[in-house]
C-alpha cells in the first residue's frame, strides 16, 4: 500500500552546500530591461494584440476559468464540432503552434526572426491504450526528426503519461509487484522511451522529460535516469523537470547530481516552479497527508533559486533549462553568467517560457543575446486540451499570472496608441 504520507528522504550528500544557494552573494546589474514592451511583442500585430487583451482579460476571472474548463473537458469528449472550433480560434490560438508539425512551422519560423528557439511539444497526455502510447512515441520520433532540419529547434519535450499508464506509473511507485500483464506493459514503456532517446541522441536533439503528479514521479524519475545513463555520456540528450514548488525537490536536485558524478554520466535539469499545485494540494488533503508543496510563495522562489545558482555553480557537468516565468529568477541566472563572465548563449545555461506567456522575459532575454526557447505545443485540438485547461487554472485570477498578461499587453497597445473597448486592470486585480 502506498506510503502517502511518507517523509521527504534524507539525502545529506552535498545538501549542506546548500545554504550559500539560498542566500545568495550580490550579483553585477545585466542590462534587461523586461517591461520594455516594444521588444516582447515586436512579433505580433495590432489585431493579434488585441485578442491576447481579449483572451487575457476573460482568463483572469478564476470563476470563468473554472466554468468553462468543466464545460470544455465535457464538450470535447462529446466531439462537439463548434467547441472545438471555438477553442481553435481562442486559446489554442494563443497557446499553441498548430494542429500538426506544418502548421507549427510558421511559428517557428516567426520566432526565430527574433532569435527565440522553438521546444516542440506533440501535446498528448494521460493516454490508456498501448496504440494510444506508440501514436505519441511515433510523433515525438517524426518531431525529433523535424527539428533535426533546423538549428532554431534544438529541443523536443515529451510527457511519459502519453507514453504510459497513469495506474500503471502510480502501481510501480507503489512497490505494487509486477504481473504477467504488467512487466511486459512496464517494459515497453521503457522501450518507446530508449526509442525516442535513441534518434534524439543520433539526430543532434535532445528531449524534455515533463515532471507530472507527485504520485507518479518516483517512476518518472527513475525512467528518466535510466535514459540519462545511457544517454548523457559526453553530451547531455536527456533532461529531467524539477518542480520546485515541491518540498523535496531541492534535494534531489542535488542528489541527481551527485548519482550522474558516481555514474560517469551529465546531468540535464529543466527547474520549474511546477503545474500542478492545485491538484496536489487537494489530493494531500483527501488523503490526509502533508501537501508536497511548499507552505507559501517564498519559499517556492527561495528553493527555485537556489537551484538557478546550483546549477549556474556546476554549469559544467549540468546542462539546464530556467523555464520560469518570473523576472526575479531569470534576471537572476543573466547576473550569475555575467559574474561567472560566461558566454552569454551558453549551451549548458538556457531559458524558456511557454509560447503565448511571458514574452516580455523571453524575446528581451533573446535581444540581449541569452539562449532563449519559447515552448511550443502542437498536436489536435482534442488531445491538447488537458495541456490548455492546466494553462488556464494555473494562470488563472489565483496567481496573478493573467492580470500581469493582461496588463503588460495593455500597455504595448497603449504605446501603438491603438484603442481597445477594455480598460487596464487595476493594481488590485493585478495581484
Amino acid at each position: 500500500m502506498e506510503n502517502l504520507g511518507k517523509p521527504v528522504p534524507k539525502i545529506s550528500e552535498g545538501i549542506e552546500k546548500m545554504a550559500k544557494y539560498i542566500a545568495g552573494d550580490p550579483m553585477p546589474m545585466v542590462n534587461i530591461d523586461f517591461d520594455n514592451t516594444d521588444i516582447a511583442f515586436a512579433y505580433k500585430s495590432d489585431k493579434a494584440l488585441k485578442k491576447s487583451a481579449w483572451l487575457f482579460g476573460l482568463m483572469n476571472k478564476h470563476w470563468l476559468v473554472g466554468l468553462g474548463s468543466k464545460l470544455g473537458i465535457a464538450a470535447i469528449k462529446l466531439h462537439l464540432p463548434f467547441v472545438e472550433t471555438l477553442v481553435k480560434r481562442t486559446i489554442f490560438d494563443q497557446f499553441c503552434g498548430g494542429t500538426t508539425l506544418l502548421e507549427t512551422q510558421k511559428t517557428v519560423d516567426q520566432l526565430a526572426k527574433y532569435n527565440v528557439l522553438t521546444i516542440l511539444d506533440y501535446g498528448a497526455e494521460g493516454k490508456e491504450k498501448e496504440e494510444d502510447f506508440n501514436i505519441t512515441m511515433n510523433e515525438t520520433i517524426r518531431a525529433i526528426e523535424f527539428a533535426s532540419q533546423s538549428n532554431t529547434m534544438p529541443v523536443v519535450s515529451t510527457k511519459i503519461s502519453g507514453m504510459a499508464r497513469v495506474d500503471l506509473l502510480a502501481a510501480v511507485q507503489k512497490q505494487v509487484p509486477f504481473t504477467s500483464q504488467t512487466r511486459p506493459e512496464y517494459r515497453n514503456v521503457l522501450k518507446r522511451m530508449d526509442a525516442i532517446c535513441h534518434v534524439a541522441s543520433k539526430n543532434g536533439v535532445k528531449v524534455f522529460f515533463d515532471a507530472e503528479e507527485s504520485w507518479i514521479q518516483d517512476t518518472i524519475d527513475h525512467l528518466v535516469t535510466v535514459m540519462m545513463r545511457r544517454y548523457n555520456r559526453g553530451k547531455v540528450v536527456v533532461y529531467n523537470t524539477f518542480q520546485l514548488y515541491r518540498a523535496d525537490r531541492l534535494q534531489f536536485l542535488v542528489h541527481s547530481y551527485n548519482l550522474a558524478k558516481k555514474g560517469g554520466y551529465m546531468l540535464g535539469a529543466k527547474l520549474v516552479r511546477g503545474a500542478y499545485m492545485e491538484k496536489e494540494r487537494e489530493r494531500a488533503k483527501s488523503y490526509g497527508y502533508p501537501s508536497p508543496i511548499h507552505p507559501n510563495k517564498a519559499a517556492t522562489d527561495d528553493a527555485f533559486n537556489a537551484a538557478v545558482r546550483f546549477c549556474v555553480d556546476n554549469y559544467k557537468d549540468i546542462a539546464s533549462c530556467n523555464a520560469s516565468h518570473n523576472r526575479e529568477s531569470a534576471l537572476l541566472q543573466a547576473e550569475l553568467i555575467a559574474h561567472k563572465k560566461l558566454p552569454l548563449n551558453h549551451p549548458h545555461l538556457n531559458f524558456c517560457q511557454l509560447y503565448g506567456m511571458s514574452d516580455n522575459l523571453s524575446f528581451n532575454l533573446a535581444e540581449a543575446g541569452y539562449s532563449v526557447a519559447k515552448y511550443v505545443p502542437y498536436g489536435l485540438v482534442r488531445d491538447v486540451v488537458p495541456y490548455l485547461i492546466r494553462r488556464a487554472q494555473e494562470n488563472s485570477s489565483v496567481t496573478g499570472d493573467m492580470s500581469r498578461e493582461y496588463h503588460l499587453v495593455y500597455q504595448e497597445l497603449r504605446r501603438r496608441g491603438v484603442c481597445l473597448l477594455y480598460t487596464s486592470p487595476s493594481p488590485r486585480d493585478r495581484g
